[in-house]
């Protein structure tokens, strides 16, 4: 069997638009979370999605010790947010929260006031798949609202247009 280069993986990924999240963890007063496209429904019965996340980021520990996360699907105007999360300028751990609205769903994990979609989750299955770990949740709380939703595609944000 041949595998592909990682840079080759990485390009052609890339040409797959996702929908940007961030997905966040905490216990208590410790609340981590990072910026992920790779985010996907499993089945509406019971009503669970995954979320692959890097094992060396804190947020992949925590979310292991907790159980429970959130998915926050990001507004086009929470682009700053989105670059926040996913380490620009170098903020770290718990003080990515400084910025933006952010308020504790009923387990303690932060959730995004201005998301369109937040989703509460509780850990069904973990997986390990080469540097990530794959997480099932089991969606606890659901929450939606209104406008168009960021896009990343080829290393740039987008927009959502009808045709």
């Amino acid at each position: 069997m041949s595998v592909i280069d990682p840079a080759a993986f990485r390009a052609a990924m890339g040409r797959f638009p996702s929908a940007v999240t961030i997905v966040t963890t905490g216990q208590g007063a410790d609340w981590r979370g990072i910026t992920a496209t790779a985010v996907c429904s499993v089945t509406a019965d019971p009503p669970s999605l995954l979320v692959c996340l890097n094992r060396a980021t804190g947020t992949c520990a925590m979310l292991r010790d907790s159980g429970r996360f959130a998915v926050n699907l990001l507004a086009e105007a929470d682009q700053p947010l989105a670059l926040r999360f996913a380490g620009a300028g170098g903020v770290t751990g718990a003080e990515k929260f400084a910025q933006g609205d952010w308020q504790a769903d009923a387990a303690g994990v932060p959730v995004l006031c201005s998301a369109l979609v937040a989703l509460s989750c509780a850990v069904s299955e973990v997986m390990e798949a080469g540097s990530h770990t794959v997480f099932i949740g089991e969606i606890t709380a659901a929450r939606d609202g209104d406008g168009p939703a960021l896009l990343y595609e080829q290393r740039r944000f987008h927009r959502l247009m009808p045709l």
